[in-house]
């Protein structure tokens, strides 16, 4: 089955009472795991970040916002344990050497690595050295930077699963690049291949499980207008159902065993054709292909497929237009 990630990232804008709402609006969606991103400013950042998007209304530079959104330890603790009790799997994506302890001692067994820091190899080395499954984008890294990533994390034997991903914001549909998909699934055949989305909308990871993705992570917002740098980008947990309904259907579909086409007798006779005549005709003449009509319904007598079995053949009695023709009729 499709693996499921829904990325709540910073759409709790730093409330920890909206984060945990995110966790019961979302158990019964059909996900199977939530994703936060675990920033602390002092360790991943300074003074001198940008922006990306120049969203807020309250923070001077995006160490203030990284500041602010942050939460404790005590506080991660009582996130993944609500993830745990709800039966999630509870990932984080780290940005710092200190945001990588923190998960460490918090026992998560799932990181993700983010696209801006899938070349940052000191943090890498440090991730395969306590986590099994490490998922990791690859929107801001060549071929080369990719390769070197997943050799780096899968000297130690761990589970690698690699996500292609498009860092735009949101993505359109000409920037998704779904073949890549197959590309990867070619050249990291030990590695799971997934689609990391920023579309807005549910179609382009609906087209990516057809393309082979077997992980979808994709962003979540309450609501697309919410105070945020991804809420443009982002499902609503309506559409996020949606998604995960489509998807699954997609996945089964293409995984059923092949099957010769299912045929309705009943329905192939309704809307099937016999041959028929189009013009009274007598004894003795000879049928041309011009006197032929098709009618239905079909198995009224000579199939509409036999016709040149009926052309230039003699009539034995007279025929009325309209008549199906039987084999009877001629010699």
């Amino acid at each position: 089955m499709i693996y499921y990630i829904a990325e709540v990232g910073l759409s709790h804008d730093g409330s920890l009472g909206i984060a945990h709402s995110y966790i019961d609006a979302l158990a019964g969606s059909g996900i199977n795991a939530i994703k936060f991103q675990m920033h602390l400013a002092d360790f991943e950042s300074s003074v001198h970040e940008e922006f990306r998007i120049n969203f807020s209304y309250e923070d001077n530079t995006r160490f203030d916002y990284w500041k602010r959104t942050s939460f404790t330890f005590e506080q991660w603790k009582g996130l993944k344990d609500h993830c745990e009790k709800l039966k999630l799997d509870f990932i984080v994506s780290p940005f710092s050497i200190e945001s990588c302890k923190w998960l460490n001692n918090l026992n998560v067994s799932k990181v993700k690595i983010g696209s801006g820091e899938s070349t940052n190899g000191l943090m890498l080395d440090f991730i395969s050295n306590f986590s099994e499954d490490i998922i990791f984008s690859t929107g801001l890294s060549d071929d080369s930077e990719i390769k070197s990533a997943y050799d780096l994390l899968n000297v130690k034997g761990k589970n690698i699963s690699i996500l292609h991903c498009i860092t735009s914001y949101p993505s359109k549909p000409n920037d998704w690049n779904l073949k890549r998909i197959k590309e990867l699934s070619e050249r990291f055949p030990d590695a799971e291949i997934g689609y990391s989305d920023h579309s807005g909308e549910i179609f382009s990871s609906l087209a990516a499980i057809t393309m082979g993705a077997k992980i979808i992570e994709f962003h979540v917002a309450f609501d697309k207008r919410i105070f945020g740098p991804d809420s443009t980008s982002s499902l609503t947990i309506d559409e996020a159902k949606n998604l995960i309904k489509g998807g699954n259907k997609i996945y089964d579909s293409l995984n059923s065993p092949g099957k010769k086409n299912i045929i309705n007798n009943n329905y192939k006779r309704i809307f099937g054709k016999t041959l028929s005549y189009n013009r009274d005709m007598y004894e003795g003449d000879k049928i041309s292909f011009s006197d032929l009509e098709t009618r239905k319904p079909g198995g009224m007598g000579v199939k509409a497929n036999d016709y040149k079995e009926v052309v230039n053949k003699t009539l034995l009695t007279d025929v009325l237009g309209g008549q199906f023709i039987k084999k009877r009729d001629f010699k």
